[in-house]
Formats: structure tokens, C-alpha cells, sequence
């Protein structure tokens, strides 16, 4: 996001000119106990900036408990994707002084109880939940013995935010907004404005307001299923200090003397980023074996060759290496963040590669890492185990394409490859793994439509569904779960409600096995028809041919299949 979307004058002038035409949309309900006109406009400027037309219902002023509590009110009738639910810290605040000193001992845990309740009830409307959490305000009474007595406000605050984080935790339809680590980065002074609040109730400055409204918006992004999933690294004056090829690797600069501890830092973050699930790959201009040998031998090199999933070094142009990257990694461009201090790079990658995102890093190394943590490029709406086995795929995936190349018949490299497939209904270890695939998947998603892990079980327990995950393994390795469908049972055919599949594995065979398998099931469950559906969205059109290619004929308004008539399709794909 550029500074400029960061001045709320501009994201108004943004509401005014309107998203564009054929932006995904968002229903968002925000509700506050104190004024959040701006907030919503600042909501709406930031979600146009970001390609999203967010349809923003505003809870009367202080409405909070009544819209949520009351099944018939007009939250309940909306029916919205997203719910903000936005309690102000001076509210507490002002709650806590009526309090009877005895009883401010279980403010937190009170509070608590409360905002469960409203979570509670905002989810019964079926979307998710955003809660803010509460930016610090010390009222000073016990000073710095405020951290030893549970009757200090700021001592039951910073309980409460805890305990909020715990609620998130429990709960995967629940998200928290970091509004106190807003207001750590900017500051107090600039996160609250008291002439403002007197005279308005708005408990953000209008500093504050983009940065809250942006972090709104991230989440809703990556409930989308909108992250990014790869950061790009160049190597010299990046990731270490000095030019590897003239300098040696006695003399570049890393580890902790002088500069070296800025690369240093920026590569530990990026090693947390590889252990979170974000693909790490390296492009850059050097001869190979040069640009690999800090990774091999330099003692105080925090990144090794195994936390980067693709390694690219050569002397051509860093937009076409990217591009390879891309088409190994077979994930898209507005996936990625590429990192370079070179100026020329970075402009060259944003001219030919505009969906790439690609900050604009300072010019003082020991200046990265805090401009990365407040750009705040990673975010995510699920996290799992999995992850962490992310960038050892890729690497085998890197290898399968070194094999392909070697081959001139399609036939024969995957018969080569020695596949082996699992298809069993969902469990409870598959569970966690599906709602996230739904969370994430965009390009092989039918109707793309997004799941918690709650509605994974509830449909894993209902008698109306059939489930099955896939997984794929070959000589190289194992893929793990890589594909998903959920059928309905209706009256007349097997409805396919899901499918979704890694784009990893993509021209294998793996769409025909899985037609395969649902087909036995429609059998199984005694229907003559299965029916799928298309839904279209901004990165599904690769399936928009999905059905008719895969025989399903049009009638009605859906892809129809008849189950008596289908001969299994030939794959090169055993099953387990």
C-alpha cells in the first residue's frame, strides 16, 4: 500500500470515485461503542485501494449489545460476511471507575464473558468475527506497582487483550485486530487525538484511522484467501552485506559486527517467515556456485539452502527469473514479495511483474526490518503444522520439473514419476488441513467457497454429505493432502458443493482420478447423476472449462454427468 492511501483524505476522495467495476465484494457490519463514521469511510477507501468493494453497515452510535443480542434486529437481517465489533478503551475505562474497588479484580474476566457473548452471537449469523482489541490507557493510579495489583486498570487491560488472544485461539471464526500494536508503532500521541474525542466520540486520530482501517481489510483479505505466499530474495546488499563475487566470502558483511547485524536480522526474519509457511526463494544475478557458497560454508549465514524452496542464479534479467520461479512454484504473481536493494531491480520487477508486490526498502539496511514489520506484507487467516513442511514440497517440486524437461513424451514422464494416491473421507486429522486449503485455494476452486474448520465437522457429522481428501506422493516424495471434495446429497444427483486442488499438482492426472472417485460414490449412493457448478471469480477462470472438459454436459443451469454411461478415465495414478 503506497503512504498516499495512508492519509485518510485520500482514502475519502477513494469512497467518492467508487471501487471498480467487477470488484470482488464484501458485506462488513461495524459496530462500536463509540463514533465510527470515519472508520467505515476509511474501511471502504482502503478496500477500493486494495481491489475490493467492501459494502460497509454501520451499527447505529453505541448499538453494539442491542444489534447483536436482539435476533430481530437489523444486523441479523443482513446477513453480513464480516463483523467488526470495535470497543473503545475509554469506555472500559469509564466502566471500571463505577466499579467497587473488590470488584475491579475480575474486570477482565467480566469483560470477557461479555465480548464472548457478543462473538457468540454475531457468529450465529454465519460469517466471521473481527474483534479490536483495546490500545493501552493508564490512568496512573498505582503507577509503575500497576503490574503488581490486579485492581490497577492498566493491569486488567492488558488481561483483557490476553485473554482475547485466548478466545482467537479457541475459536477459529474469531480474528483480532491489533490495535494496540497499532498504536505501539505510531505512538500514543499520534494514535489518540482528546480535542477530537470531546467534541466527537472518536476514539482514533486520523493517523490512526487508515492503519486500523488496513488491518481490517488484511484480514478480510486472507479470509478471501488474498495473502501472500512467497518472499523472493536477492542476495548481495540483501541478505548479506557486500558483493559476494568480487568480495569473497571472508569479507561480506553478516553476523553481529557493525551492518552485518541488520542482514543478519532481516535473514532471521525471513528464516521465521519459511518456518510459518512462506515459500523463500533466492533470485539473483551471480554465477551459481558462487551466489551458493555463503549458504554452504559461511559460519554465520542464519538462512541455509534448505529454507529456500527455489534457488535462481544467473545472469539474466531478474523479471524473467521470477517468472520461473513462478511456473515451478505454479502459484500467482500477486502471491509474491520480492526483496532487492537495488532501485533498478525493483523497478524493473514492478514494470514487467505489476502483481508482484514489491517494497520500496530504505536506503539504510539497519532500517529494514522495522519498515517490513510495519508493512506487514504476510498475512494470514489460518496456520497449521502443515506449513512448516511447505518449502521441502517446493523443493521436490523443483526436481520433478528438472525431470520433465528431460523428457519428450508427456506419457512416459508420468508413468516415470511413480504416483500413488489416498482418497478417504475427512477425519479428524484431515479436517484442520481442509479448512485451510478452502481458505486458501483460488485457481483450482470451483465455487470457491471458504470454510472453518468448525463446517468442515459439521459436515464431516452430517448424513447429507460425502467427503473425501486426496493425497499424492510419488518417487520424489510425498505431496500431502492436495485436494478436497464435499457432495451433497440432493434429491436429484450428487452435488459437487467443493473441489478444490494444489495447483502443485496440476497436469497429473489428479482431476481425472478424482472424477473417478466421485463417480463411485454417486454409485454408491445410488444416484444416476452428478451435478457440478462454476462459480467464476478474479483467479478461477483456469476451470472455467473444468466440467465440459471433463465430459459434464450443460442442462439447467448446471454440469450434469451421467453416472451409468461414465467409463473411468485412465490416469497414471495408483490408489493407495
Amino acid at each position: 500500500m503506497s503512504v498516499a492511501i495512508r492519509d485518510f483524505k485520500a482514502l475519502r476522495k477513494l469512497v467518492k470515485s467508487g471501487a471498480p467495476e467487477g470488484a470482488p465484494k464484501v458485506k462488513l457490519a461495524l459496530l462500536g461503542d463509540s463514533a465510527t463514521q470515519f472508520l467505515a469511510q476509511a474501511i471502504q477507501g482502503v478496500g477500493i485501494a486494495r481491489g475490493l468493494d467492501i459494502d460497509v453497515w454501520e451499527a447505529d452510535f453505541d448499538q453494539v449489545e442491542r444489534q447483536l443480542l436482539d435476533g430481530t434486529s437489523e444486523y441479523h437481517a443482513l446477513g453480513a460476511n464480516l463483523t467488526v465489533i470495535f470497543k473503545a478503551t475509554h469506555k472500559l475505562l469509564h466502566g471500571f471507575n463505577k466499579l467497587a474497588p473488590s470488584a475491579r479484580k475480575t474486570f477482565a474476566r467480566d469483560t470477557m464473558a461479555d465480548l464472548e457473548r457478543l462473538t457468540a452471537a454475531a457468529k450465529s449469523g454465519g460469517g466471521r468475527v473481527i474483534v479490536c482489541n483495546f490500545p493501552e490507557e493508564d490512568d496512573a493510579i498505582f503507577g509503575q506497582f500497576s503490574a503488581k495489583t490486579p485492581e490497577a486498570f492498566i493491569h486488567q487491560l492488558r488481561h483483557l487483550n490476553v485473554l482475547l488472544q485466548e478466545l482467537a485461539v479457541r475459536d477459529a471464526g474469531i480474528f483480532v485486530c491489533d490495535l494496540s500494536g497499532i498504536q505501539n508503532t505510531i505512538g500514543r500521541v499520534r494514535f489518540w487525538d482528546a480535542a477530537i474525542y470531546t467534541n466527537t466520540e472518536m476514539v482514533l486520530s486520523l493517523d490512526a484511522l487508515p492503519l486500523a482501517a488496513e488491518a481490517i481489510v488484511k484480514i478480510a483479505e486472507a479470509l478471501r484467501g488474498t495473502f501472500k505466499k512467497c518472499v523472493i530474495c536477492d542476495l548481495d546488499n540483501t541478505l548479506w552485506g557486500g558483493v559476494i563475487g568480487d568480495d569473497g566470502i571472508e569479507n561480506i558483511q553478516i553476523g553481529q559486527l557493525g551492518i552485518g547485524k541488520a542482514f543478519s536480522a532481516l535473514q532471521q526474519w525471513v528464516k521465521k517467515l519459511r518456518e510459518r509457511g512462506i515459500i523463500v526463494c533466492v533470485c539473483s544475478k551471480n554465477t551459481d556456485s558462487v551466489a551458493r557458497e555463503p549458504f554452504e560454508k559461511h559460519p554465520d549465514m542464519v538462512l541455509r539452502l534448505g529454507d529456500v524452496a527455489v534457488f535462481v542464479a544467473n545472469w539474466e534479467n531478474k523479471a524473467d527469473n521470477i517468472r520461473k520461479i513462478q511456473r515451478i512454484l505454479n502459484i500467482g504473481f500477486d502471491s509474491m514479495v520480492f526483496l532487492d536493494d537495488n532501485p533498478f531491480e525493483r523497478n524493473l520487477v514492478r514494470k514487467e511483474l505489476p502483481s508482484v508486490t514489491v517494497p520500496e526498502m530504505p536506503d539504510d539496511p539497519a532500517l529494514w526490518l522495522d519498515f517490513l514489520s510495519a508493512e506487514n506484507l504476510f498475512e494470514t487467516a489460518s496456520h497449521s503444522e502443515a506449513d512448516a513442511g511447505r518449502t521441502e514440497q517446493y523443493q521436490v517440486e523443483a526436481a520433478r520439473v528438472a525431470l520433465q524437461e528431460s523428457f519428450t513424451n508427456e506419457d512416459d514422464y508420468l508413468r516415470s514419476l511413480e504416483m500413488v494416491s489416498e482418497a478417504k473421507p475427512f477425519d479428524g486429522f484431515s479436517a484442520p488441513r481442509v479448512a485451510q486449503l478452502s481458505q486458501r485455494s483460488n485457481q483450482f476452486n470451483l465455487r470457491t467457497v471458504r470454510y472453518t474448520e468448525d463446517d468442515i465437522k459439521r459436515i464431516m457429522s452430517s448424513a447429507d454429505y460425502v467427503t473425501r481428501s486426496f493425497t499424492l506422493r510419488d518417487k520424489f516424495g510425498d505431496n500431502g493432502l492436495i485436494c478436497a471434495i464435499i457432495a451433497e446429497k440432493r434429491e436429484k444427483h450428487l452435488f459437487i458443493d467443493t473441489w478444490f486442488m494444489s495447483c502443485r499438482v496440476l497436469k497429473r492426472g489428479m482431476e481425472a482420478f478424482t472424477l473417478n472417485t466421485i463417480v463411485e460414490l454417486a454409485r454408491a449412493s445410488g444416484y444416476e447423476t452428478v451435478a457440478g457448478e462454476y462459480l467464476p471469480t478474479a483467479k478461477n477462470e483456469m476451470v472455467r472449462d473444468h466440467y465440459s472438459q471433463l465430459g459434464f454436459v450443460w442442462t439447467d443451469g448446471l454440469w450434469l454427468l451421467h453416472v451409468p454411461a461414465y467409463t473411468p478415465m485412465n490416469t497414471r495414478i495408483e490408489p493407495a
